[in-house]
């Protein structure tokens, strides 16, 4: 997988998540400690995502 592709799937990983979130906020019924993995589970997505953007400027 090229790193281009990689990112791609990243954004669209993340686009997903926030999708989720968003979803989930709506849902007063929506665990809390779930809603915390989710938004865990999506700042990890950006952090690669920043790292890997930071890489490529690098190069």
């Amino acid at each position: 997988m090229s790193m281009q592709s990689h990112l791609a799937e990243l954004e669209r990983r993340h686009a997903e998540m926030e999708r989720k979130i968003e979803d989930a906020q709506l849902h007063p019924s929506t665990d809390s400690l779930q809603l915390a993995d989710m938004k865990r589970q999506k700042l990890k997505i950006k952090d690669e995502i920043t790292r890997i953007r930071e890489k490529e400027t690098l190069h």
